[in-house]
This record gives C-alpha cells, structure tokens and sequence, in this order.
C-alpha cells in the first residue's frame, strides 16, 4: 500500500511540474518583461511558466491572448483566441469527418515568432492544430 501511494504521490507532481505554473511577476526575467512592455505597452498581464518559456496571459482590445517568451526575451508565438466560426472552412470540416459527433470547443490563430501561422481547434480534451490552410498538422493532449 505504501508503494502505491507513494507512485500516486509521485505521478502527481510530474503532472503538476509538467503544467503551466502560476508565476510572481517578480520571478518573471527583466529582459521578458520589457520585451512584452514593448510588444504590449500599457497591458498587464497574468504570467505562468510553461516547459521553460515564460507566458503572458492577458486581455486586448476584448480578446483573451497569450505570449510566449525564451528567458532572454525573445518571443516564440502569440495566441489569440477566436470565435469558432472564424477558423478556416477545412478546420470545420476535418473536425466532422475525423471527430463524428464531437463539437469545437474554442479555436485559437496561433502566429510564431517568423510569422508562421496556425490555428488551434480544442475537441473533446485535445488540442487540434492546423496550418493558415486549414491542413491538418497534429493533435496535442490538453
């Protein structure tokens, strides 16, 4: 009973580190804070520490957005959330062909640091990702 307890002790905290963690903005490194008061003057912004990158989680102009930033400042992607009906048409139809039944829960424009863009569906707990096209790339477990 012991072992089994302390295997469920341990499988919890990998999940927990394995998350995004809440951060102090005292914790945040100066160089990525004044890149995203550069990038996002005037905004304030909630911060989380995600596999090593720093992410500002924020508000603008009525749209939930997230930065993600390398510890010296630089800026990997941003993301912004969007109405469902605002994916590309072949990210609709991918959902109803591959996922029979199942709704799009969000949808997120996902632009990368060289301008790459991809979008982002969520379907029954996962994350669907698809090129500016509406190809599909991959699936990534929430």
């Amino acid at each position: 009973m012991k072992k089994v307890l302390m295997s469920a002790l341990a499988i919890t905290a990998i999940t927990f580190s394995a998350c995004a963690q809440k951060l102090d903005a005292a914790k945040v490194p100066a160089a990525v804070k004044a890149a995203f008061a550069k990038q996002y003057p005037g905004i304030n912004a909630k911060w989380e520490l995600e596999d090593g990158k720093y992410e500002a989680g924020f508000k603008q102009n009525g749209f939930d957005m997230s930065v993600l930033y390398e510890s010296n400042g630089t800026m990997t992607e941003s993301e912004m959330d969007i109405k469902v009906a605002d994916l590309p048409a072949n990210v609709q139809s991918y959902v109803k062909e591959h996922y029979k039944g199942k709704n799009i829960k969000e949808g997120a424009k996902i632009t990368k640091a060289d301008g790459t863009v991809n979008y982002e569906a969520e379907v029954d707990g996962k994350d669907l990702i698809f090129d500016a096209s509406g190809k599909f790339i991959k699936e990534v477990k929430d």
